[in-house]
């Protein structure tokens, strides 16, 4: 089974094609705020390049976030239309999933980061497990300080990654007992999208275009500017 993954929750967005022989093809781009532009076009390079067509994907993957409210609405509503199209089933992913699976073989308590704007921070904590990583709680939304109390507390040694680790790294670099990673990976990524969708397809964890929901964990920005110009 071919899979398509599409990846736009953050600042960089991107796509790849994938299956049982691994990543076939991926593209991204780091352009902020114009997914819609350059994503379609990034769905055909990748069929291009992984020398398919679009009519042979059976399956598609999406990062449902959390994060950027207007990429992941972009992404969802991409990977439903081609879900629809295509008549095929589709598997959502978390955005702070996909950025613990490439460090899944660390051994220290993974927390993983993404900026959320306005000084605040998408968040969540994970341990190794066999295969893979498993998240130890809900999603969360909080300022760097709240992490890094959060952080300060636990006993465990910690890798923290993620583009919101890095942007607010002055909160982090003091905790003896925190690794901060400031290279890859610090966005999500189609690549890891496409190999766990992969392996939840060969345990048939599939849903259905209109199951998918995308991740919000505040209001769009949008709505929050218009709340305090209103004084609400």
């Amino acid at each position: 089974m071919l899979i398509l993954g599409i990846e736009t929750a953050t600042v960089q967005a991107g796509c790849a094609i994938g299956g049982h022989e691994g990543v076939l093809a991926s593209a991204q781009s780091s352009k902020s705020k114009r997914h819609a532009e350059n994503l379609a076009p990034a769905i055909e390079f990748t069929c291009r390049q992984a020398d398919i067509e679009l009519s042979e994907i059976g399956l598609v993957a999406v990062d449902v976030g959390p994060g950027l409210f207007t990429g992941l609405r972009v992404g969802v509503a991409t990977a439903k239309a081609i879900a629809f199209g295509l008549r095929v089933p589709m598997i959502a992913v978390s955005s702070l999933d996909l950025l613990a699976f490439p460090v899944r073989f660390s051994n220290r308590l993974i927390v993983t980061a993404i900026d959320a704007r306005r000084d605040e921070l998408y968040y969540a904590f994970y341990r190794q497990v066999p295969g893979g990583v498993q998240r130890l709680g809900e999603h969360q939304l909080g300022s760097p300080d709240d992490l890094a109390s959060q952080l300060l507390a636990s006993p465990d040694e910690i890798l923290l990654v993620g583009d919101g680790a890095i942007r607010y790294r002055e909160a982090f670099e003091g905790l003896a007992k925190v690794e901060l990673v400031d290279r890859d990976p610090c966005h999500p990524s189609a690549e890891s999208l496409v190999q766990l969708a992969h392996a939840r397809a060969l345990r048939e964890e599939f849903e259905r275009p209109d199951e998918i929901e995308p991740i919000y964990l505040r209001r769009p920005d949008a709505e929050i500017n218009w709340a305090v110009r209103d004084g609400r």
